[in-house]
């Protein structure tokens, strides 16, 4: 049998999605129709059972979380649910576990698999296209989004973690160690040599900076549980209520990162000045931002910019690292440049 991952990705998501169909009998759902919706890393199907009721289906990729990660990430979603903020709510299995481990002829690795309660709302944009809107309806977007973060991250700071709890970590270390979360981003092979030269010396600069931001104890309540994924395409919208999805990046981190992962992709927009202004404003309505914080974020913007090089550098086989790889790098680039000379 052809090797998994010699296959083009229609044929591993056909593969995928037998697996997909093989998990349901974990679960007392009885499936009418699958369709995937997303496949990236994760594979994400939509399920509708025999009695109508959607749910959303996702095959982990391999490698990225333990059991006990996982089994993490999902007891936090159920605390958030019990804190009244809006995220997807878990089906459990029939033996009353939150996830399955499954085997399928044809993928090479157990898969984890999980299913959440179908979530109503359009997407508020994507990576490559970014937030299409008016600037009423980017105020008012930003502005839920800002406070959609602060209720996250207050729960968070107060969370007591249940035995065994264990995420990665968005520090120092994470973003601009050895061994990033990510991957060595300065080792991507589309960067000139002068651009690898300019990245390293910006990333030596920026894990100096984190190192000294996090050990200012000033800046201690600005760390927890963050969702670390705080993208349009994870922000649903349905009306004026903006709900958060997909946690698979979820874990501890600075908030600040959370909040230039949100506006990063509209850095270049001609209403970014407006979702800057929206989101802290937001955010503030629920929790305090000073601006001594305020004036951080070229600092978590960069190191954001960072993972995503990461990113594309360990995908770089994939049609969306080849689409995004110089668009990306341009923007680093500045950044970067931007920061040294400060």
């Amino acid at each position: 049998m052809t090797d998994f991952y010699d296959l083009n990705p229609d044929a591993q998501q056909e593969r995928l999605r037998r697996l997909a169909i093989r998990a349901l009998s974990e679960w007392d759902i009885h499936e009418a129709g699958l369709k995937l919706i997303k496949y990236r890393e994760n594979a994400v199907y939509k399920i509708v059972a025999s009695d109508g009721t959607p749910y959303a289906l996702r095959v982990h990729r391999p490698g990225y979380h333990t059991d006990a990660e996982l089994r993490s990430e999902l007891h936090w979603i159920a605390a958030l649910q019990e804190a009244e903020i809006d995220v997807p709510s878990v089906v459990p299995l029939k033996n009353g576990e939150n996830f399955a481990v499954i085997t399928h002829d044809g993928v090479p690795e157990p898969r984890q698999v999980d299913i959440f309660e179908w979530v109503e709302g359009v997407q508020l944009g994507s990576v490559e296209d970014g937030v299409a809107a008016d600037l009423d309806k980017v105020r008012n977007i930003y502005g839920t989004i800002g406070a959609l973060a602060a209720r996250l991250h207050t729960q968070a700071a107060a969370w007591a973690l249940p035995a065994g709890f264990t995420r990665h970590a968005w520090d120092a270390e994470g973003l601009t160690g050895e061994a990033p979360l990510w991957g060595r981003f300065w080792e991507l092979q589309a960067l000139t040599k002068a651009q690898r030269e300019l990245i390293q010396r910006a990333r030596v600069r920026v894990h100096q900076d984190l190192l000294a931001y996090g050990a200012n104890p000033d800046n201690r309540g600005m760390y927890s549980l963050i969702h670390a994924d705080f993208v349009a395409e994870n922000l649903l919208v349905d009306g004026t209520c903006v709900r958060l999805i997909d946690f698979d990046d979820a874990g501890f981190g600075w908030h600040l990162f959370e909040l230039a992962t949100a506006l990063y992709f509209e850095m270049d927009a001609p209403h970014y000045d407006t979702a800057f202004e929206a989101l802290i404003a937001g955010y503030r309505t629920h929790r305090p931002l000073p601006d001594s914080q305020i004036a951080q974020f070229p600092l978590f913007f960069l190191a954001r910019a960072f993972t995503y090089l990461g990113w594309v550098h360990t995908r770089q086989e994939t049609e969306t690292a080849k689409e995004l790889t110089p668009m990306l790098i341009a923007k680093a680039c500045g950044l970067a440049e931007d920061y040294l000379r400060e």
